[in-house]
């Protein structure tokens, strides 16, 4: 019988770091101790599950305290990551008890959305996940970054001066300067509106900020984090983003200086980035690295904490099936006024919604939370009854196209 539990600080490590290993390939030289201290991060909090038979572990499985921002808001999000079996354990449904366990363990810490990247879309389906979002990679030519567009003048009202000339103020950014820098990220995320990136805890950004091989730079409404790749012909953006034309400017000149030795630019980006209209060539590539999925754990405490269009105004009712978790199961109204959500649920999932209200699963509804479209989760079969009307209504609402600038 496999027993499920949160790993104690007097548990012995060793065999989470060797399940890693067969899982996911060797660990490299040096990477040990990084691995121990961060298992032990998620143990201190008991945010790191076990799977045991007999004594023996045979899986395992963690998530991260996170926040994720939703047009302009902000709520705590679990992003799940380091989902592993033992090779002569798979088969068997220890994954399955595994993360059963984990969904009930996030859920009862009040999260309202889990979030993670998927090796087998049907295993996590099958608990509720669902394709939401992706992760954007630009690839752009250093001499691309020498030049940069300047501002539209056109663009500024009559009477009005427009972007002032000269760069945004930076600073060389270092561990002292960790909770300055989720902040200045986090306002960035808010006052654009974007919708799916995270950021870690203080102490994990802190750690990444120690990093000799990463160049980091703070504006007053940016952030910059670089470092060169292994050829030393490349460099790696791991975070660029600025709420001005003057600060996204300053930052990727930052980066563009380095054009007579980096042929070729990588950068984490949204997929609606500022680069492609700040660059004056055509040679700038953005596309989708890899596809992540998301979990709706409480569909109350989700739609009030996400933001919405300010000028969307509906009322729509909607039935709700949850298998995984069947407290959220039900009939429930959804009202999107000036900026907010709120969800009241008015029934059990057998009652209390008119017979047309639209119909979820908890993949539809996390689909549809992320802004895919009433008419793609209809023919993906992933929501049923409603009408062209209602349909209408949550796209506007929940339209978006929702990135993560983090892969964990």
């Amino acid at each position: 019988m496999t027993t499920i539990r949160p790993l104690e600080a007097d548990d012995d490590l060793t065999p989470e770091i060797d399940l890693r290993h067969r899982a996911f390939g060797p660990i490299g030289s040096g990477h040990h101790e990084t691995l121990i201290a961060r298992a032990q991060a998620c143990v201190v909090d008991g945010r790191l599950l076990g799977a045991f038979d007999g004594g023996q572990m045979v899986g395992s499985a963690r998530y991260f305290d996170l926040r994720q921002w939703w047009h302009g808001r902000v709520m705590p999000l679990a992003g799940v990551a380091g989902v592993k079996i033992a090779p002569e354990a798979r088969g068997r449904g220890v994954g399955r008890t595994l993360m059963t366990g984990l969904l009930s363990a996030m859920s009862e810490r009040g999260y309202p959305l889990s979030l993670l990247y998927p090796s087998s879309l049907g295993f996590y389906r099958a608990l509720g996940w669902e394709q939401a979002g992706g992760f954007y990679l630009a690839e752009v030519p250093g001499r691309a970054l020498t030049t940069l567009v300047p501002p539209d003048p056109q663009a500024a009202l009559p009477g009005r001066a427009g972007v002032a000339a000269g760069g945004a103020t930076l600073r060389r950014a270092g561990q002292a300067d960790a909770e300055e820098v989720l902040a200045v990220v986090g306002a960035v995320h808010a006052a654009t509106l974007e919708c799916g990136p995270s950021t870690f805890d203080v102490d994990s950004v802190r750690r990444d900020l120690a990093g000799d091989d990463h160049f980091s730079y703070l504006a007053d409404d940016g952030f910059l984090s670089y470092y060169w790749d292994g050829s030393m012909e490349a460099i790696e953006v791991s975070i660029l983003r600025a709420a001005s034309a003057r600060t996204a400017a300053t930052l990727w000149g930052i980066v563009g200086s380095h054009a007579a030795q980096a042929r070729t630019v990588r950068a984490v980006v949204g997929p609606r980035d500022p680069i492609g209209w700040l660059t004056g060539e055509r040679d700038v590539e953005t596309f989708l690295r890899y596809r992540w999925m998301l979990r709706v754990l409480d569909p109350i405490a989700a739609v009030a904490g996400r933001g919405y269009p300010a000028g969307v105004h509906i009322s729509v009712a909607f039935r709700l099936a949850d298998a995984e978790l069947p407290g959220n199961a039900g009939c429930y109204t959804l009202t999107v006024a000036d900026g907010s959500g709120s969800l009241v649920k008015t029934g059990s999932a057998g009652g209390g919604a008119p017979p047309e209200a639209v119909a979820f699963g908890p993949r539809g509804f996390a689909a549809l939370f992320a802004g895919v479209p009433m008419a793609t989760l209809r023919v993906a079969g992933l929501a049923a009854r409603g009408d062209q009307a209602s349909d209408a209504l949550l796209d506007c609402a929940f339209a978006c196209v929702p990135f993560m600038i983090d892969v964990f």
